[in-house]
């Protein structure tokens, strides 16, 4: 099964500050819920994993992300990430996130699109379940990388490193994420939606 996710999220920072955090391929990874880079194997291969829980079950997907591009001119990168459980389901995505200029020089937009394929038990739950859970996921990645960018404490190098020398962010402060993604807690927060929904309309 296959899902295909667009989104745009404000930001209350520049694009240079915003691009100079996206460009860390390890510190983004630890924004997505569950999810953790575990080795670095070269400069564009990486090892991880993502837990997820469901009630009192758990798995772990064990995986590979690829940097398939990281154009610094567009401000723009795009991994593919691919893993699977002992239990037989596997999952990929393949992302490109761009930084874009704001309404204002202090504000930007992080712009994103993504393709989620899935199989094994994770299929069963059908894209009417899987877009709104994604959803849910991305906005608590952003919730994560906003913190980590309106951080005063984040020191980034200056342009002109950027430029010269292709710096990496030299400290992003930690930010308060989940260790795992608990999806009973999302589809409950998505069944309470629907009922709320539903109320709404017959009143």
């Amino acid at each position: 099964m296959e899902v295909k996710v667009d989104k745009r999220y404000p930001l209350e920072v520049d694009a240079a500050r915003a691009w100079q955090l996206l460009r860390d391929v390890k510190t983004v990874a630890g924004f997505m819920p569950g999810a953790a880079i575990t080795e670095q194997i070269d400069d564009t291969h990486y090892k991880g994993n993502v837990k997820v829980k469901v009630g009192p079950a758990n798995a772990a997907f064990a995986g590979d992300i690829e940097v398939l591009a990281l154009d610094e001119a567009a401000m723009k990168l795009q991994l593919l990430g691919k893993g699977a459980d002992r239990g037989g389901s596997s999952a990929s995505m393949d992302l490109t996130a761009t930084i874009e200029p704001g309404d204002s020089p202090s504000t930007s937009v992080l712009a994103g699109q993504a393709v989620v394929a899935v199989s094994g038990k994770f299929a069963q739950f059908g894209s009417r379940l899987m877009v709104p859970v994604s959803d849910m996921l991305l906005g608590q990645f952003v919730d994560n990388f906003r913190a980590a960018a309106a951080a005063p404490s984040a020191t980034y190098a200056s342009a002109d490193d950027v430029a010269s020398q292709m710096a990496m962010p030299t400290s992003v402060p930690p930010v308060a994420q989940a260790r795992e993604i608990n999806a009973l807690a999302m589809m409950w927060s998505l069944v309470k939606g629907w009922f709320a929904g539903l109320l709404g309309k017959r009143t």
